[in-house]
């Protein structure tokens, strides 16, 4: 799942940003409202993070513009401004659900969760392949109907490879929708995270396409 947080506030923006990516996403930050609106037109959110007081463009005119141009991802918007007709203003514009700063961080992850249960709900609640199924809502997977502990980089990696099981995907590919912008990651990580999951589920599992990348097993 990959999250978009924006926020002008650095303090509170990196704070957010190491409690998603601590619970398995990927997120980008944008710092203005303009920024955001570039960001957004990409396409590739599963769930907004929104501030209202941004500068160069304000939280609800971005809100107005992603609804109209026909975005669907959640918007969970973040503000201090408390009074009812903000609030009534922010879902009246598209808003999905509302958290006034200060909020306490397990609270965030919880609505964040919630959001995301709807969105994955409207999909496709569970994935299946082979023996093992992926249930993005509860962040649970199962092999052979027995549950499989995973840290969540390894659960993030499974889902890419689940999503599309027939499909190759190369490092670039993997760590784009694994890791947010300025993650630092390591010439060799996506190996490390592909060598730690076959551990868990069955070294066959995973196959690799010599100088392409990795797919699941072929189910025949």
């Amino acid at each position: 799942m990959r999250l978009l947080l924006v926020e002008d506030d650095n303090m509170i923006a990196e704070t957010v940003l190491e409690t998603m990516r601590r619970a398995g996403y990927a997120i980008d930050w944008a710092e203005d409202g303009r920024a955001a609106e570039l960001s957004l037109g990409n396409g590739v959110y599963d769930l907004v993070l929104l501030d209202l007081g941004l500068p160069k463009k304000s939280g609800i005119d971005v809100l107005s513009g992603y609804r109209k141009s026909g975005g669907i991802a959640p918007v969970l918007i973040l503000t201090a401004r408390d009074a009812v007709e903000d609030r009534i203003r922010g879902l009246d514009e598209g808003a999905d659900d509302y958290l006034i700063k200060p909020f306490d961080l397990d609270e965030l992850a919880a609505r964040v969760r919630a959001l995301l249960r709807r969105r994955t709900g409207q999909k496709q609640p569970v994935y299946a392949h082979a023996n093992l199924t992926l249930n993005p809502a509860a962040h649970e997977v199962t092999m052979d109907g027995e549950p499989i502990a995973l840290v969540p980089r390894e659960f993030a990696l499974l889902q890419v490879l689940i999503e599309e099981p027939t499909r190759v995907y190369t490092k670039a590919e993997l760590e784009e929708k694994m890791y947010g912008w300025g993650e630092e990651v390591g010439s060799n990580t996506i190996e490390v995270h592909v060598h730690s999951l076959r551990r868990k589920i069955g070294a066959e599992q995973i196959v690799t396409v010599r100088g392409v990348g990795y797919r699941l097993k072929r189910v025949e």
